[in-house]
Formats: C-alpha cells, structure tokens, sequence
C-alpha cells in the first residue's frame, strides 16, 4: 500500500470522524445505543477545540505524506482542510473556541430532544 494512499485513508477517517462529532447526534435519534460511541467522540472533539491542541490523527498523516514525498501542513485538521475552505483569512483562537461551542450547542440540543422523547415515553 502506498505512502499516498495511507495518506489519504486517514483522510477520510479524520473527516469521517469529525462528521460523526458534529452531526453524530442526529444519528443518535435513531439509534439511542450509539449515544455510548458519539458522546465520548463529541466530548473529544469539542475538548481538542477549547484546548487549542491537534488531534493524533494530523500528524499521522502528515507522516505518510510526508513519507510519499509530499508537504504536510503545519495547522490542525480543521483549520487545514475546513476552515481554510470557509474562512480564508484563518483560525483564531476566537473561531477556534466558538466551533467547539457549536459541537456543544448541536449535540445539546439534539440529547435534549432524545432526552424529552424518552422521558414522555415512559409516561
């Protein structure tokens, strides 16, 4: 297996990943049980956005691109491929922390609904 195509596996694994954070719990309305791999997953993706931080996912594929012969980039994930697309001008700090609050103010709100749907369920 190529250097590129590992490259590009982790990819789509760390896009995958961050769709699931943020619209994860749409999927969870359907399936309730999920709620126990997405919770944990939003908790991580909105904690590696307060922190400022990169998760391990980046330099692993900047590894096997650099090992392919290509440039890696120096920014997280999101600012990379994301907010690059969105946000020409970059990611602040500010940016940064209002994205991890809307992982929060969608999942909230989506666990609120599950959360009221059961509860009128048992009544």
């Amino acid at each position: 297996m190529s250097y590129r195509l590992l490259a590009d596996l982790v990819l789509v694994v760390h896009a995958a990943f961050v769709v699931f954070v943020v619209l994860g719990g749409l999927a969870v309305l359907r399936w309730p049980r999920l709620a126990w791999v997405h919770l944990p997953a939003a908790i991580w993706g909105a904690g590696i956005e307060f922190a400022g931080g990169i998760c391990p996912l980046t330099p692993l594929e900047n590894h096997w691109r650099r090992l392919a012969g290509e440039q890696g980039y120096t920014a997280g994930f999101v600012e990379h491929y994301v907010v690059a697309a969105l946000y020409p001008e970059g990611l602040t700090r500010g940016l940064q922390v209002a994205l991890g609050l809307a992982v929060l103010a969608v999942n909230a709100a989506v666990y609120l609904r599950l959360w009221s749907r059961t509860k009128t369920s048992r009544t």
